[in-house]
Order: C-alpha cells, then sequence, then structure tokens
C-alpha cells in the first residue's frame, strides 16, 4: 500500500502565533503515525515561484493522511495556521513502485 504525504509551502506572517500551531499539531500527527521528512527547510529556488518554509510529511497511508487532515484536533490546531501564516497544501499518495496493470 502507498504512502501518503503532506507537502506544504508556507509564507509565515507571525512566528509566534505559528508555533503555536506546530505545538498544536504534534497530537494528531502522532495518532495518525505522521513523520517529517521535511521540516522548515527554504528550498532552493531552482524553477517557479515558492514560499520561503517547505514541510513534507509522510503518512503510513493515503487514508491516513486524510484521516489526519480531516480530524477535529487539526481542524482546531488548523486554526492557528490561518492566523499567522500562508500556505499551499497538498494530500498525495505515494508511488510504490507498481505498473498500472501489474
Amino acid at each position: 500500500m502507498p504512502k501518503g504525504y503532506w507537502i506544504a509551502h508556507v509564507d509565515v506572517d507571525d512566528m509566534d502565533v505559528y508555533k503555536n500551531y506546530i505545538a498544536a499539531i504534534q497530537g494528531s500527527f502522532a495518532k495518525f503515525g505522521a513523520r517529517y521528512l521535511v521540516r522548515g527547510s527554504p528550498p532552493p529556488h531552482t524553477e517557479g515561484t515558492n514560499r520561503p518554509r517547505t514541510v513534507v510529511i509522510e503518512f503510513p497511508s493515503l487514508e491516513a493522511a486524510r484521516a489526519c487532515y480531516e480530524s477535529a484536533g487539526y481542524q482546531e490546531a488548523k486554526q492557528h495556521r490561518l492566523k499567522s501564516a500562508s500556505a499551499d497544501l497538498l494530500v498525495i499518495e505515494g508511488y510504490d513502485g507498481a505498473q498500472p496493470g501489474s
């Protein structure tokens, strides 16, 4: 089963409030088996447009990634992010190496 991922590109406007978001999401992440792969690293600009902060979070499955996002705990924590940052967030399925039709 392919893993699920959150990929976020973020502009933080108020780091003090954003730190509340970071603290508040940890319980939801632990509950759904999340693991940071990239956390807050400013990417080198290669092409297109970027935001200064990039985060990649791995979940055991796409279902776990979606359930975490939709959970009451995350939705409550998200209110801190909405007050302190602008973000683009994708919840996507990873590639398990299988070829279509196999």
